[in-house]
């Protein structure tokens, strides 16, 4: 019975011809469990996964594997970009007893969903000291079947154990107020510490962009001056640019880097990596007018909305790692790898030879199988401009032709809030109002299809179909942050009063009330083995701390005194974790920069909508460096923001007005004043 031909998630359709009797998570597939009296195989991934890719074909695909799966067990597929709950919560307990973590993850459950044995892909035979996947199930289903008491009492521990992590966690790092100076600083001496001074970046291999980390270091350096943050997070955007984890023809960030030098990446194209980079590179141009920045900053913008832009106007999750290499095999990178002689095919010798130049590709190859990842190893001074642009377009366009990477095309809630944030500000400071458009089509889609009329929030659509997840903390928080980000750049309060709606559900429904603590999931959500609870940043801000940004930004638009109350309460965690494992707790970092600093308000009162005035004070605002300033925009008397509330023109005049820590400056109506007022 094909259980997965009508979901919305594209990677449980990948699974959906399986000859494996696949469940969606859901009560149903637990009863059957108990009905049966087998345990359950849970497996979790997404659709961009290589490896999970590569297992799918290697034991789900096989017609005796899976038979053995139907008469054992009850198989339960889970995206873990539709089910982030699901997947944190296993996932901790997969780590807790492993060590390690990743995905595809396997887990064997009892039929009350406690987990009692784990790991993550598994071969079809016995490899690298690890057992064959057909062994495995033999030995779970042993166990099952001759040692049950055994199996119950691990289940019961593990469940046990996670519960008391929450209890200590939950009471532990909820209080104790924001992270101040003291703090802050120890949180720099440690990035110091973990700095990779060559080649830019945190630790060894594989190498992630460090996105959070890098708004913290340069929210740090535009508050207190201080060189060393701002050279950490210009020199590691330079390095990651001139690597191979940029698509240096089409624009756009891989996943992460399999080495330490950022030169062949893992090439899954999430899009959340790539908003996240867009702001960092917008907002590393606006700290230093550095053009390079400016031209990847665009780039990713670009890309974000030529490639992963979906009809409806939201915007798709993923590019694949994996494409046809032209022999029907799906191959790792064979969209975007390069040998002198494709190189040739395209360019002719003269050209191909500049070209390999440029872009460090070798007749060895830094890849696989002679082939090059595309990387910037030389500087551009050494090679004509225009010769180096007609290379890139002629090497796009035969790229164009081969089979491109699938596209993951599901639309996920907080993805598409960070997406928004980085158009509306990226288009704004660029001048580009096509970005800004593509920021408002993807809100939009937000508002029509996510939110129902009590303001709550679908993880999840596809094709114009709304899935059945309910939101959890980061999509509230990211989405809430989109549109506060939208309502600076286009003036229009309806976002602010959005954002409002979706931190009202935050307060009600995510925030301990006794400690201040953020869960992951909704008081009425599913009960899983336990409710979901993480500050730390992962590929994305944690949903703990994007809320804390999103709840300051709202208090310092509006005023209200429990929703910035809320923000200071959460930032607690990031006082006891910012000194002690920085890396992983940057946006709580940044967000702890914007409140050390104000954050600063600003409201600009036009004399008319779009008068060229108005609108440099605008653009001056947007411009200005303070940590998590906002900015409220419209005419005189304009009720659309409570900022603007009894502020009128100056002598006529537009102006602005400028406020931090409960004082105000006296109104400026040169942009000049107004950029030294947000960059002291």
């Amino acid at each position: 019975m094909n259980r997965l031909a009508g979901v919305t998630s594209p990677y449980l359709l990948q699974h959906a011809d399986n000859p494996v009797d696949w469940w969606p998570w859901s009560p149903e597939a637990f009863e059957e469990a108990r009905r049966r009296d087998v345990p359950v195989l849970l497996s979790v991934g997404y659709s961009a996964c290589h490896w999970c890719h590569v297992m799918a074909h290697e034991s789900f695909e096989d017609d005796v594997t899976a038979a053995y799966l139907n008469e054992h067990f009850v198989s339960v597929k889970v995206d873990r970009e539709e089910r982030p709950d699901v997947d944190a919560v296993y996932m901790e307990a997969v780590q807790a007893a492993t060590g390690q973590g990743g995905w595809p993850m396997t887990v064997f459950l009892t039929p009350d969903a406690e987990p009692f044995y784990f790991g993550t892909y598994f071969p079809p035979a016995p490899r690298s000291g690890m057992p064959s996947f057909r062994q495995v199930l033999e030995g779970v289903r042993a166990a099952w079947t001759g040692r049950r008491d055994e199996v119950a009492e691990v289940a019961g521990k593990i469940v046990r154990d996670l519960s008391q992590r929450e209890i200590d966690f939950g009471t532990g790092n909820g209080g104790g107020g924001a992270p101040g100076e003291p703090e802050i600083g120890q949180a720099l001496l440690g990035l110091t510490r973990e700095y990779d001074p060559q080649r830019g970046g945190f630790g060894g291999a594989p190498k992630f962009p460090p996105s959070m980390v890098l708004e913290f270091l340069l929210r740090h350096h535009a508050r207190t001056g201080a060189e060393g943050a701002l050279q950490m997070a210009q020199d590691t955007c330079e390095r990651m640019a001139r690597g191979g984890i940029y698509d240096q023809l089409g624009g756009g960030f891989a996943r992460y880097s399999v080495d330490r030098d950022w030169i062949v990446p893992h090439f899954e194209k999430m899009l959340y990596d790539n908003a996240l980079l867009c702001r960092v590179y917008a907002h590393l141009w606006r700290a230093t007018g550095s053009e390079p920045a400016r031209r990847v900053a665009l780039e990713t913008a670009d890309f974000l909305v030529r490639e992963l832009r979906t009809n409806e106007g939201g915007f798709a999750s993923a590019l694949d790692a994996d494409s046809d290499d032209g022999t029907g095999r799906h191959v790792e990178g064979a969209y975007y790898a390069w040998t002198p002689g494709q190189l040739a095919e395209v360019l002719g010798e003269d050209d191909a030879r500049i070209a390999a130049h440029y872009f460090g590709v070798t007749e060895d190859g830094t890849f696989e199988h002679g082939a090059s990842v595309l990387q910037l190893p030389q500087q551009d001074s050494v090679f004509d401009a225009e010769k180096v642009e007609s290379i890139r377009r002629r090497l796009l366009a035969a790229r164009a032709e081969r089979p491109a990477p699938g596209r993951d095309d599901k639309v996920v809630a907080a993805w598409n809030g960070l997406a928004v944030a980085a158009l509306a500000e990226t288009g704004a400071y660029f001048d580009r109002p096509d970005l800004v458009e593509a920021a408002v089509g993807a809100a939009d889609l937000l508002v029509r299809l996510h939110l129902d009329e009590q303001a709550r929030l679908a993880r999840t659509s596809r094709d114009g179909h709304v899935g059945t997840h309910a939101g959890v903390l980061e999509d509230y928080a990211d989405v809430a942050e989109g549109f506060l980000a939208l309502a600076s750049v286009t003036g229009e309060g309806v976002w602010l009063e959005f954002a409002g709606f979706l931190l009202d559900h935050v307060l009600a429904r995510f925030t301990d009330p006794e400690t201040g603590a953020l869960y992951d999931t909704a008081s009425d959500a599913e009960q899983l083995i336990r409710r979901p609870q993480d500050p730390t940043d992962n590929a994305t801000p944690s949903g703990w701390t994007a809320a804390a940004g999103a709840l300051l930004g709202y208090a310092a638009q509006t005023g209200s005194a429990p929703h910035r109350t809320a923000a200071e309460r959460a930032l607690g965690v990031v006082k006891k974790l910012g000194p002690r494992v920085p890396r992983f707790v940057g946006w709580g970092l940044a967000v702890a920069e914007a409140l050390l600093d104000g954050p600063r308000e600003v409201a600009v009162v036009a004399s008319a909508p779009a008068d060229k005035a108005s609108t440099a004070l605008h653009r001056t605002a947007l411009l200005g460096t303070a940590p998590g300033a906002v900015v409220a925009y419209g005419v005189a008397g304009s009720e659309e923001f409570p900022l603007l509330a009894d502020r009128p023109l100056v002598d006529g005049r537009p102006a602005a007005y400028v406020c931090r820590h409960f004082t105000c400056d006296a109104p400026v109506t040169d942009p000049k004043r107004l950029r030294d007022t947000l960059s002291g």
